[in-house]
């Protein structure tokens, strides 16, 4: 299918009719599109899934190459166990303290072991912090301002790491009331 103009109604029609194909059908379909014979463990209703899956590919094209890498960086971090990459987001270290200007008030977080601690108050999440400070949904990370790694840096897998008592440089356009550290001239 790849190269020539794609018939989306041909395709859907197609993929339809592979629920109804025989076990043997579906490793023949498998074999002629991976190129390699489906694993004895699947079962036919993940053949066809599968089939359907990689037919759309041949068509329009596979997932990006820097999301196909996340997804092997995943796939490795569930083999050795390790939780955290394969969470993908950076953990705040604890005693990290993030200053926000909301409405003319300054307000203080700062990273516990588990959790945010805000006004004597302890929240499992930034966002749940920044909710309780505007009374709307916000992203935590965006709400205080912290950027995340661009996402061609392979060296940067997640939002970059704040050093504990550092207050994290503020992008304006995620947070326009925020000041960084250092800034106003009380600093």
């Amino acid at each position: 299918m790849r190269g020539s103009p794609i018939d989306d109604a041909a395709l859907e029609a197609e993929i339809g009719r592979l629920p109804a194909l025989s076990l043997l059908e579906l490793r023949n379909r498998w074999k002629a599109l991976f190129g390699h014979s489906a694993p004895r463990s699947l079962r036919r209703n993940f053949l066809a899934r599968a089939v359907a899956y990689q037919m759309q590919v041949e068509a329009y094209g596979g997932l990006p190459d820097p999301t196909r890498r996340r997804f092997r960086e995943i796939a490795n971090a569930v083999r050795s166990g390790d939780a955290n990459a394969v969470a993908g987001s950076v953990r705040i270290k604890p005693g990290t303290q993030m200053v926000r200007q909301w409405q003319d008030t300054t307000h203080s977080v700062t990273a516990l072991a588990e959790g945010f601690e805000w006004n004597g108050r302890t929240y499992k999440s930034l966002s749940a912090v920044a909710n309780a400070i505007t009374g709307t949904n916000w992203n935590g990370f965006a709400f205080f301002g912290i950027k995340r790694a661009p996402s061609g840096n392979k060296n940067a897998a997640g939002p970059r790491r704040i050093r504990p008592g550092v207050t994290p440089d503020v992008d304006p356009a995620l947070a326009p009331n925020a000041k960084p550290a250092g800034s106003g001239r009380n600093a």
